[in-house]
């Protein structure tokens, strides 16, 4: 299958690209992210990511735009239910430039993570297959998640600590017990 997978980042995506390619996929990488704030995180994770998909020929298709404003615009008016928005921009996105582009389906990276709300990312996915009329290629890659991070580290991958957005990023300085210097 013509598959187009979004990836939020090189460690969340290294195992998920080889279970589908062992899966006989033709699998092409696709980068937008512009929830990930600031922009040094930004950059960090999409050059890291530029590099990795060089060293193992995976195709990278990106839409490089650094989405601060957009972002924020979309999830202010509630910040705390700020997941589903971020994922309705990826996620929808991604859908609709894999329609554009002839693909035929889609799935993401995100779906390796067990920090992320995945029956949530789940629907939002059916649903932008639904409107842009290209298949969703659901797959859990959970089990996979604490491999590709020893992986990650191993490969010497630039390591996040957090989702990507600022508002992720000020939740884990302000966990109960943080003691801010």
């Amino acid at each position: 299958m013509k598959l187009l997978m979004h990836i939020c980042c090189a460690p969340c995506a290294n195992m998920p690209i080889d279970v589908l390619r062992s899966e006989g996929h033709d699998l092409t990488g696709f980068w937008y992210n512009p929830n990930i704030h600031p922009f040094t995180e930004y950059r960090s994770r999409r050059n890291c990511l530029r590099e990795y998909a060089g060293v193992i020929g995976l195709p990278l298709l990106e839409q490089d735009d650094y989405g601060l404003r957009p972002f924020c615009r979309e999830v202010a008016a509630d910040i705390d239910g700020r997941c589903v928005k971020c994922y309705e921009m990826r996620l929808r996105r991604t859908a609709e430039f894999a329609a554009e582009q002839g693909f035929e389906a889609f799935t993401s990276s995100l779906f390796i993570s067990p920090y992320q709300q995945h029956e949530l990312m789940r629907d939002v996915a059916y649903k932008a297959a639904e409107d842009f009329g290209v298949e969703f290629y659901y797959q859990d890659f959970r089990p996979l998640f604490r491999d590709g991070q020893a992986r990650a580290k191993e490969l010497g991958f630039y390591m996040q600590k957090y989702c990507g957005c600022v508002f992720s990023e000020q939740e884990r300085y302000l966990k109960p017990g943080k003691i801010l210097k």
